[in-house]
């Protein structure tokens, strides 16, 4: 089996490598994401493995079909950027890695929260400076805070495991309850309550029409003045423009993201010697209750190792009439 690997980066070889010892496929990578502008340079590949970024449009998909591809594997979660129905039209076989290491990004989400509440980058910055004032740096107990969880699968569980350590009020909200949550003493809620009770909203929830934009004027509105807020989930689930007034008026009191709702056009990227054709992420760096990080929360060493194997083997058992192991992984 041939495969295209598109969003290729230097770990992206190194993992899948060193995984394809078990398998024997042969690879092609390139490092630009997948779109209308580079399809047609795949040629002879039986798979093409995509990436958030990527853009999988029917126009795209229907290029891969009439090139031979049969299998589009997304070494991720979501899916958000594929058009499965136009994959069943052209009767391409679609799979995902659902769940590879759900406490890396959950990590992450505790590391954003306690990095923007007790500020430790701008304490590490001050003593590199040897200035040692405490000014400014104030911070609040987690402990006895509410927390409210937007979405409880694999990672919200995860987080919510790590957040129960500090003895936090933990409310939650997802269309399917989880009983062994409940019995935990995690509190399922309307949007509405959690919205106005919780002093952190986490999100970790997938991206759809239902979730897009969670986090905008109206929702806003009913959280508690100096909310902190935390998305390491999709970009799409905050409206970008509502955050910023959120911010400005300080209903806001935190805000970090590990994604952008624009983030396609830089994240992934240096861009350090560029200027930035985007003056939303601009102004939101400027903000000092900000913290951006590039979509890194699901970069852990586990994690990766998860995503190529879970990867190669749902194309191994496709290219042998069978579905991948885990139901969930099969998307068409």
């Amino acid at each position: 089996m041939k495969i295209s690997f598109f969003s290729a980066k230097p770990y992206d070889r190194a993992f899948f490598g060193r995984l394809n010892e078990a398998f024997g496929f042969e690879f092609i990578f390139y490092e630009t994401h997948l779109g209308p502008h580079i399809v047609n340079v795949v040629e002879a590949s039986d798979a093409v493995c995509a990436f958030v970024n990527d853009k999988l449009s029917a126009e795209v998909l229907g290029t891969l079909a009439n090139r031979g591809v049969k299998y589009i594997a997304m070494r991720c979660a979501g899916f958000n950027n594929v058009d499965l129905d136009a994959a069943r039209k052209y009767g391409l076989r679609v799979c995902r890695v659902p769940s590879y290491s759900p406490e890396a990004v959950a990590e992450h989400a505790l590391a954003m929260m306690l990095t923007l509440n007790r500020k430790t980058h701008k304490a590490y910055n001050r003593v590199r400076e040897q200035n040692f004032s405490l000014n400014g740096l104030m911070g609040f107990n987690l402990h006895g805070k509410t927390i409210g969880v937007v979405g409880t699968g694999n990672i919200g569980k995860a987080f919510i495991r790590l957040m129960s350590g500090f003895g936090c009020e933990l409310l939650a909200y997802d269309l399917a309850e989880d009983d062994a949550l409940k019995a935990a003493g995690v509190r399922y809620t309307p949007l509405s309550e959690l919205y106005s009770r919780a002093d952190v909203i986490s999100l970790h929830c997938p991206l759809t029409e239902d979730t897009k934009h969670l986090i905008n004027p109206a929702s806003l509105k009913l959280m508690k003045p100096g909310v902190m807020i935390i998305n390491t989930s999709r970009g799409g689930l905050i409206d970008t423009t509502a955050a910023l007034e959120g911010l400005r008026s300080k209903r806001i009191g935190y805000l970090g993201i590990d994604v952008y709702e624009q983030e396609e056009k830089l994240f992934f990227r240096d861009l350090s010697q560029t200027i930035l054709d985007d003056d939303a992420i601009q102004l939101l760096m400027s903000f000092p209750n900000v913290l951006v990080t590039g979509h890194q929360a699901f970069f852990t060493a586990e994690a990766l190792e998860e995503i190529a194997s879970t990867t190669l083997t749902n194309l191994s058992r496709l290219s042998q009439g069978l579905n991948p192991e885990n139901p969930a992984a099969l998307l068409v």
